[in-house]
């Protein structure tokens, strides 16, 4: 196991500079989930880590060696991809073996991590099939037994529930999860699901365009984002956006389109007049008699919540309720948010206020 130190690392194509001076510590023994929208650099940055893609500037560490220049092969390091890259002639033992065998390792020990590895997976049983013989989550297994075999000391995930049903989804997240409870060895998961980040992740490193936005546990990031891009990134259903005006009269107010919403301004120092974006999850809102007037567009009954989604004064908006209402759509709501939960950005950077 080794920590991993990026220390302002920079990627570019030509003139185009897609990895803007990123900075990350992930400690020994963490599982650290790097996040973002297609084409924010998450893979690309990985595939740094992995020595697949050459690095521009900046350095990286992996057990307090600079790897910069080090091959993938003697980074010490272990890769699981989007795609199961496995041999379709071999069997799955031969497949898991494969990198150990090309190493020339003791027949022994090779027998010994393969039995180990295929024990923690529950594969025994399909050791001597090939892969076209096995489900999709059986063949994530295999390349998951692939890279523990070679007791690496860091393992990078690069999407690898992509190509699987929701309800695998869901399995092979925990399975991933109890993994890595089991070995303790450090990992780096890239993805662009942020419940998968949110549900694996005791470090989360949410990217945009090429920068880290912000670096946290999952309930800092879902409690206190930093700016809008997060606010509304992390979190399903997004967070809801709302442009108003600060109001000071007895009791500070945010004037909007639909309606006056309320705050709790604490040691904010804020001015009447100034324009704020007045952001609220769907889960904080509230039904009343007053608030925000809106009109029922969609229900969305999942069973043990109900999302409704929302039209008030052109803004679309969604409220989740746990209890059980019989919305109907053209119905008219009013929508009150609690207070203590009401989060205001500023209108220009996207900064929390």
């Amino acid at each position: 196991m080794a920590e991993v130190t990026i220390r302002d690392i920079r990627k570019s194509y030509g003139d185009v500079e897609v990895i803007h001076g990123v900075d990350i510590d992930i400690d020994d023994g963490a599982f650290v989930v790097l996040v973002g929208p297609s084409g924010c650099g998450k893979s690309t940055l990985l595939r740094m880590v992995a020595g697949l893609e050459s690095i521009t500037g900046g350095t990286i560490e992996i057990g307090g060696r600079v790897v910069n220049n080090v091959a993938p092969k003697d980074r010490d390091i272990a890769m699981v991809f989007q795609s199961y890259a496995l041999y379709p002639h071999k069997t799955v033992a031969d497949n898991m073996a494969f990198a150990l065998k090309l190493r020339k390792t003791d027949p022994k020990i090779v027998a010994e991590r393969l039995e180990n590895a295929a024990e923690i997976l529950g594969l025994k049983p399909y050791l001597k099939r090939y892969p076209r013989q096995l489900s999709g989550g059986q063949r994530q297994r295999v390349a998951m037994g692939r890279a523990i075999v070679r007791d690496p000391q860091v393992f990078l995930f690069d999407e690898p529930l992509s190509n699987l049903d929701a309800k695998l989804r869901v399995q092979m997240r925990t399975e991933i999860k109890e993994l890595h409870q089991r070995l303790k060895t450090t990992t780096v998961f890239v993805t662009h699901d942020q419940v998968e980040a949110m549900t694996m992740a005791d470090k989360i490193v949410v990217m945009n365009d090429g920068i880290v936005e912000q670096v946290g546990s999952p309930l800092e990031l879902y409690d206190t984002p930093v700016n809008r891009f997060v606010a509304t990134f992390i979190g399903s259903p997004a967070m809801n956006m709302i442009e108003g005006t600060i109001r000071k009269n007895r009791k500070t107010f945010i004037e909007t389109a639909a309606g006056k919403l309320p705050i709790k301004p604490g040691k904010l120092k804020l001015t009447d007049g100034q324009s704020v974006i007045y952001g609220i999850r769907p889960e904080h809102l509230e039904l009343g008699r007053s608030g925000l007037e809106a009109t029922v567009a969609v229900v969305e009954p999942t069973g043990p919540e109900t999302l409704v989604f929302l039209r008030s004064s052109g803004k679309d908006l969604v409220a989740l309720f746990r209890e059980r209402h019989a919305f109907k759509p053209g119905q008219k709501v009013h929508l009150k948010p609690r207070e203590d939960m009401v989060h205001l950005f500023d209108p220009q950077s996207g900064a929390r206020l």
